[in-house]
């Protein structure tokens, strides 16, 4: 038997094995494929794909579930099939008409004829009928055609919906409102909700206890509006608001008349009605609307208290942000501020960061709105009678004394309010257009201050301040949230008289031993930022001035948190240490020892750690400085965790090690690059974690292609003519057909992990293309090599990954690659896990076959 015929049996024989394109995995043996199966990869789900409209197949299936679902004694299937048979229906309506699809499948008007008597249907049920109708209505002749009979006005109709009995289930109100939705598409529908009293319903639905229920009534209301409006929009004057369509008009006199009540609730939905319209529409018809509300919107200024505080800010930023109003005189910018001095400070300060977020807002308001920002801070350094340096900081005197009750008034409202500024302030400096001039120095001095608050050492010069000591000692959630501003304020420009405070507030929270892992985690955040953006100066170490000192107190700190019993504080310690070596050459001595923590997380970080060192050249002054051997220690060290470590997260970090230092051409890689690669892989194939595996094939991958080679392009340069592609050395083509590297790329071609398959596929096209030149001239003839190939394939494909792949000839490597069909294995690949069951088809037999499966269970009870 010549070469080629064994090719083609090969090439047969693995076509035969591998599934066909609508199939699976490939997986051969049972035991593989159920652990394919098994995989924690999330199946996707069918009805987001394209779909074909309705096949025979599945209008033979549909009566018999019609009748399934229309009879209460039957078991339903589960909420996720109901919604999958849903969605495909949503699909088919998009692709054909659904006129002619109930004219085709009466027994879809049956089940929902049927819905009208409630009595006889589970609530499920009758959710699912209800947003059914609603999709099949929302094409207009189709709509029509419901509506003879009533059937329409049964399901939505005011006079039917009230009097369920199931629509005390909120899942049956939630799919009256869903149903309603999708029908509310063309002017048929505004006629309809004007005359069956739904949209009355609606109103009412707007104060259900169910949250999700009344938001979806709120969103209804704006739909509708909208589509009421929306032949309106196109006209070049605005209509005025008694001109309106009737349902427009419904919803606007509903909107006027809640803002008018005293109740606070009412006020809410209406408020929340107006801001998802102006937030979703940007018609002319929006600016006549506003100006016929905000007078009333206004009039809830003068109430005391202000009710629906929050739902008003988000009302004036949604008006604010429309393009309608970027140039328009209404009176917005008045309302704003009269609203910003209203407000109690924790309501005003999302308004006053909306504010200065907005491009074309008013400079007054602006430094209105920041005053409001400012006010907590200021207060706060008042207490502890620091002047700022920085005069803008106090200028805000309005609101003053709101300010300084609500810090007062109790632990929690303290804390919100300052975890509430210090966070609106950091998301306010990197924007470009920050208030200018930025009160840098004013805000450090604040920051600082709340820091020494929290952990005690602050000097209280008033009542005041003596009262905040008490509130924010050992304030966790402040502490973290000062140092998360803290740290974001190393990135502008600071005065270097205040740089030693900082460094020494930062020194307390490091080295206290009341400080939690979380907040030590954020100071040393805040550290490295400030070490790192401290300005450079010739004769320290390229450091600023403070920084020698601070790091020789620092050091000491930092050994002793590697050698907490908390393994999130030794984690962090690592982390820091870690981003710290980049920059600075000196280390801890027991990091080396982390890497025999008990913690895994640990480990991993101390992996990590050592690696970082070593790529500097400092492992060998830590470890040993009179032995050179350090570093090849330290691999060892590497390799023995790869092959023994119990735990998955070390294992990753040193494969990632190992993956960086190929790229880098570290030392200890450079000394036999081909026996450091075998070395790894070797374990690295024995690991249960698939994702040790695909950062293994990663690190195969970058092998390859430094010794094939990835010359750049330069895209300023001239094109030439395409050269022939230069032979590969055959010292070359052996190195990268050796039977470790080509067996391990095999193997993880047959893994039962989706991942690891998909990379090894990946990496097989990327060195077959690249070899593709040299091995089309060859002649691989009849050949033992082939035959050891042809077996060693055909029992890992069916699951006995024993047999080794044995020593083949680059040659009869290069023509099994060019035998696969690896394309065709890198789409199936990419299929969804269900992708065979996943058809509308399945859907339906599923579900029928679940009722005959409950069927014979319940006999077997008996």
């Amino acid at each position: 038997m010549d070469g080629q015929t064994r090719l083609g049996m090969l090439h047969r024989l693995l076509v035969l094995f591998w599934p066909p394109p609508q199939t699976e995995s490939v997986i051969l043996s049972p035991l593989s494929f159920s652990i394919y199966r098994g995989h924690k990869i999330q199946h996707s789900d069918w009805h987001k794909e394209p779909l074909r409209i309705m096949d025979p197949e599945c209008s033979r299936l549909l009566p018999a579930l019609c009748a399934v679902l229309a009879d209460p004694r039957q078991p339903v299937a589960d909420d996720t099939c109901l919604e999958k048979l849903l969605d495909w229906f949503k699909k088919v309506t998009e692709a054909e008409s659904s006129l002619l699809l109930l004219q085709e499948n009466p027994c879809l008007v049956e089940l929902l004829s049927h819905v009208l008597r409630p009595q006889d249907v589970s609530p499920r049920v009758l959710s699912f009928s209800l947003r059914l109708a609603g999709t099949f209505a929302a094409q207009e002749d189709c709509f029509q055609y419901l509506q003879q009979g009533d059937l329409l006005l049964g399901l939505f109709g005011e006079a039917g919906t009230l009097g369920w009995a199931a629509w005390n289930v909120p899942t049956v109100r939630s799919g009256w409102i869903q149903g309603l939705s999708s029908l509310a598409q063309h002017p048929s529908a505004l006629h309809f909700l004007a005359d069956s009293g739904a949209v009355d319903t609606v109103f009412s639905l707007q104060g259900d206890p169910s949250l999700f229920v009344a938001s979806a009534a709120s969103q209804l209301l704006v739909h509708i509006l909208a589509l009421s409006m929306h032949g309106e929009a196109v006209e070049h004057h605005s209509p005025q608001g008694s001109a309106w369509p009737t349902c427009a008009q419904k919803i606007v006199g509903h909107v006027e008349e809640s803002l008018r009540s005293t109740a606070a609730p009412q006020v809410t939905q209406a408020l929340n009605v107006l801001t998802t319209t102006f937030g979703r529409c940007h018609s002319p018809w929006t600016e006549v609307l506003w100006e016929q509300l905000s007078p009333l919107v206004a009039c809830l200024l003068e109430r005391d208290p202000i009710p629906a505080g929050h739902s008003l800010v988000d009302l004036l930023l949604s008006v604010a942000r429309s393009p309608v109003f970027s140039s328009a005189d209404c009176g917005l910018w008045e309302t704003v501020a009269q609203t910003l001095s209203r407000l109690s400070p924790t309501q005003a300060g999302p308004l006053a960061l909306g504010t200065l977020k907005l491009q074309h807002c008013p400079q007054a308001l602006r430094t209105q709105a920041f005053g409001i920002l400012l006010q907590p801070l200021a207060c706060v350094l008042k207490a502890t009678t620091q002047a700022p340096t920085s005069p803008g900081l106090l200028d805000g005197t309005l609101g003053g004394s709101m300010t300084v009750d609500a810090l007062l008034s109790s632990k929690s409202a303290c804390a919100g309010l300052l975890c509430q500024t210090l966070a609106q302030l950091e998301e306010l400096h990197p924007l470009p257009h920050r208030p200018s001039p930025w009160p840098q120095a004013s805000l450090l001095e604040a920051v600082v201050t709340i820091l020494q608050l929290c952990d005690g050492s602050a000097a209280p010069g008033s009542s005041v301040g003596g009262r905040l000591c008490g509130t924010l000692a050992g304030c966790v959630r402040v502490q973290r949230a000062a140092l998360d501003f803290l740290g974001t304020l190393s990135q502008g420009t600071s005065p270097q008289e205040l740089v030693p405070q900082v460094f020494a507030v930062l020194l307390e929270y490091l080295e206290s031993p009341d400080s939690s892992p979380t907040v030590l985690k954020k100071a040393f955040q805040a550290t490295l930022g400030w070490l790192l953006s401290s300005p450079k100066t010739p004769g320290c170490s390229d450091f600023g001035p403070h920084i020698p000192l601070f790091l020789g107190e620092l050091f000491p700190v930092l050994q002793k948190r590697l050698c907490s019993p908390c393994w999130e504080v030794r984690d962090s310690a690592l982390e820091f240490f870690t981003n710290l070596s980049r920059h600075w050459g000196e280390a801890p001595t027991l990091t080396q020892q982390l890497l025999r923590d008990p913690e895994s997380y640990v480990r991993a970080s101390a992996v990590t750690a050592m690696a970082q060192l070593s790529s500097q050249g400092l492992h060998a002054t830590l470890a040993s400085p009179e032995h050179p051997e350090a570093e090849q220690g330290l691999l060892r060290e590497f390799l023995n965790i790869l092959s023994a470590d119990s735990e998955g997260f070390p294992r990753r970090a040193v494969v990632q090690v190992f993956t960086q230092w190929l790229r880098d051409g570290h030392a200890e890689v450079a000394r036999d690059t081909e026996q450091f690669v075998a070395t790894v892989l070797q374990v690295v194939s024995q690991d249960l974690d698939w994702e040790v595996r695909v950062q293994g094939l990663e690190l195969a991958q970058v092998f390859l292609t430094q010794k094939l080679g990835q010359p750049g392009h330069c895209p300023y340069t001239v094109a030439l003519p395409e050269a022939p592609l230069p032979r590969l050395r055959p010292e070359v083509l052996r190195t990268l057909c050796q039977p470790w590297l080509l067996e391990f790329a095999f193997r993880a071609l047959f893994d039962c992990d989706r991942p690891v398959a998909q990379k090894a596929c990946n990496l097989l096209l990327f060195l077959r293309d690249k070899t593709a030149p040299y091995a089309g001239t060859q002649e691989t003839g009849d050949s033992p090599h082939l035959d050891s190939m042809e077996a060693a394939l055909q029992r890992w494909q069916a699951g006995e990954q024993g047999q080794p792949l044995g020593d083949p000839e680059p040659e009869a490597m290069l023509a099994v690659l060019r035998s696969l069909d690896l394309e065709g294995l890198q789409g199936r690949l990419a299929e969804s896990s269900d992708h065979v069951e996943k058809s509308p088809q399945s859907l339906l037999q599923d579900m029928l076959a679940t009722v005959d499966i409950l069927e014979e269970n319940e006999a077997d009870c008996y």
